[in-house]
Formats: structure tokens, sequence, C-alpha cells
């Protein structure tokens, strides 16, 4: 009796959607640069093919400045894996931590990439730990189901 081999290989990394906007240029180029920055993460996947999962991580970043926005910043970096011989949990926890810190790389360099050609100061997000967000994101979850 043949055991199933677990495997993962990242087929493709690509940019799945992005968006810029800077709606009070250029006169927020004139104002004290003292900015509020919100980043959000999500994460999410679906099944393609047998084995094929494609992930996209989407990063929205709002920048504001005296309460103004200075820019709005979308990015989905996608990936495409090939999974095969993992289920269950450990299949969970593949597609929803360890797929995006592979992505995340890509999608802060874009990121950073954007900001620089809009004439704003560079823009590095720190590094996510996605594992610690998703145990975050359970624990949240099995605390409101025993209430």
């Amino acid at each position: 009796m043949a055991e199933s081999q677990e495997q993962l290989s990242l087929q493709r990394i690509y940019l799945k959607d992005v968006s810029f906007e800077a709606p009070n240029t250029p006169a927020v180029f004139k104002t004290e640069w003292q900015p509020t920055i919100n980043v959000e993460l999500n994460v999410r996947n679906a099944a393609i093919d047998t084995g094929y999962y494609e992930v996209i991580l989407a990063i929205t970043i709002t920048v504001k400045n005296e309460n103004q926005v200075v820019y709005l910043l979308e990015v989905q970096q996608a990936g495409l894996f090939f999974i095969t011989g993992i289920t269950g949990d450990a299949l969970g926890r593949l597609l929803a931590a360890y797929c995006p810190t592979i992505l995340f790389p890509y999608a802060r360099e874009a990121i950073s990439d954007l900001v620089g050609k809009g004439s704003f100061p560079q823009l590095l997000l720190a590094p996510v730990n996605f594992d610690a967000l998703l145990d975050e994101a359970v624990q949240k979850q099995q605390n409101s189901t025993a209430n």
C-alpha cells in the first residue's frame, strides 16, 4: 500500500490587482508631513483544480495627513500553489499562513514602488507573522463560539 506523499510547490507569483489613488495632490505636498497610516491585511484562497490553489494576499493602506487622505493603496499579490497529500487543518494552515508568508515580500516591494512613484516618502511594511495572526483569529473564533 503506497502512502500519499506530501508536496507543496509554488507554480507562479503574480499581481492580481493594484490600485493607487492620491486624490488631494498636489495640495498635500504643501502640508507638514505627520501622516497616520492604516494597514489592512486579508488572505483568501480558492481551489482552482485538483491540487492547485490560488492564494491572494490583499493589503489596503490608507495614509492621511491632517485628516485628509494623502493616498489609498490596494495590492492583491497572488500565488498559484500545487499542494498534494496535505489535508484538513494542515492544509488550512498552509493556505492561511505559509503561502501568504511567501507572497508578502512581493507585495511589500510593489507597495514600496507605487508609493515612490507617487512622489511620497518610502513606505516599507514591517514583516508580518501570519502564523500568529491565524492563531489569534482561531482563538477569537473559539471564544465567540464558547460565549
